[in-house]
């Protein structure tokens, strides 16, 4: 079995008001700041064994300070994936708490508000070079890392795992709200970050030396500040021995985050051994990609998917059990078909994210109605659920009053 980690990106949000707060670099004092997309040296991708790759688990800045990011260790187990997936959100609550805030593991802000940048002469650059897609740019991710063994492997499972992504961001949509305004998407983040000119879905690669050449031509148009900025769906890490698929949405619910990454490391070993029998890459056009993206960030699980084998509309929650179904060997192997068929069904069943945030918000809209329209209770609600299974760490030390956010 591969190892596997997670980057969950969280809002630090105001508990009451569910105002997001910037904060990070007060909750971030002792803590490292780089997150995963600094320039490292070439030579330190591919130098350790299994496992080795990442023994620190953490917190990190992002591009705002509204919102933080945890990091797991190498994990094989799906079990301790979760468990770490708990431990860290439960480490950014704490810190979150020593301030009077809290966090919330939503895509987007259903709150208006203006965010603020993080410090940063890299970020300061990509402010004034990118305008208003960086300044608006508060957006929440989930990022899964999986163990490959070279960059050649790392580039044969981009290749195939490309046209089964976007079941992968439907399964997580948790963004239908973006400041203050109901949005017609279950995954409006994917909307956001797609503004970026690197992101989205890529064509095939066919080889690492091909790979190296895209990303070169990339860099030398200019368009780009360095190699960190190169967004694609799905990467190869420069940090890490792993390929990062990044197309999810941060999960309401610890649980679907972990099933998310059970999913991803399945997709990892069966790309891998259809690249080993001489299995070729299905030759779907990118502009196809981009439309399955479209089409699960704009109905998640409600309505129609494109099918990943003949990109026609399909029920959602068919295309769901057909990606389970696609993977059942490996995940059979590795004790994970049932946890699999589970964590799909019952997401199924009880909506994702974003109809957890529809919900909360027409039962604040049930009474007399509210003044934020019933954003806050969605922050409110979300903060609950955030932190369910986590160990709670609030009373370890007496908080100070709630610092207020930054001014521009």
């Amino acid at each position: 079995m591969r190892t596997f980690g997670v980057e969950e990106e969280l809002l630090i949000v105001d508990p009451e008001s569910g105002e997001p707060l910037a904060l990070a670099d007060a909750l971030l004092a002792g803590h490292r700041v780089a997150a995963d997309d600094r320039p490292v040296e070439p030579d330190v991708r591919h130098s350790g064994k299994q496992g080795d790759h990442d023994d620190e688990m953490g917190l990190s800045a992002e591009l705002k300070l509204e919102q933080i990011e945890t990091q797991t260790r190498p994990c094989l187990e799906s079990a301790g994936l979760l468990e770490q997936i708990r431990a860290g959100r439960a480490m950014a609550n704490h810190a979150a708490a020593k301030h009077g805030a809290r966090v919330a593991a939503l895509a987007t802000s259903p709150l208006a508000s203006t965010s603020h940048t993080t410090p940063d002469p890299r970020y300061a650059r990509m402010l004034e070079r990118f305008g208003l897609t960086a300044q608006e740019q508060l957006t929440c991710g989930f990022h899964v890392h999986t163990y490959i063994e070279s960059p050649e492997e790392g580039v044969a499972v981009l290749d195939r795992i490309r046209d089964k992504l976007a079941v992968l961001t439907a399964l997580s949509a948790n963004s239908p709200f973006w400041n203050g305004v109901p949005t017609g998407f279950e995954s409006y983040r994917t909307q956001a970050w797609n503004r970026w000119p690197t992101a989205g879905p890529a064509a095939i690669y066919g080889t690492y030396p091909a790979y190296r050449r895209v990303v070169t031509r990339l860099l030398e148009t200019g368009v780009m500040l360095d190699e960190g900025m190169l967004y694609f769906d799905a990467r190869l890490s420069r940090n890490h021995p792993t390929v990062e698929v990044r197309v999810a949405d941060v999960c309401l619910r610890a649980e679907d985050a972990a099933l998310i990454a059970v999913l991803v490391r399945a997709l990892v070993e069966s790309a891998s051994r259809e690249w080993s029998e001489g299995v070729d890459p299905a030759p779907v056009p990118t502009v196809l990609l981009r439309m399955a993206s479209w089409q699960a960030s704009s109905s998640g699980l409600s309505g129609e998917l494109l099918d990943f084998g003949n990109f026609r509309p399909a029920p959602a929650a068919d295309v769901a059990r057909s990606l389970v179904d696609y993977l059942a060997p490996v995940l059979h192997e590795q004790g994970e078909l049932a946890l699999a068929r589970q964590g799909v069904e019952h997401i199924i069943a009880r909506g994702t994210g974003a109809a957890e945030q529809r919900r909360a918000r027409d039962r604040a809209l049930a009474g007399p109605p509210p003044e934020d329209m019933g954003f806050g209770a969605v922050v409110r609600h979300a903060v609950d659920v955030t932190m369910r299974g986590a160990l709670d760490l609030s009373d370890v030390e007496d908080t100070p009053e709630l610092l207020r956010v930054r001014q521009a």
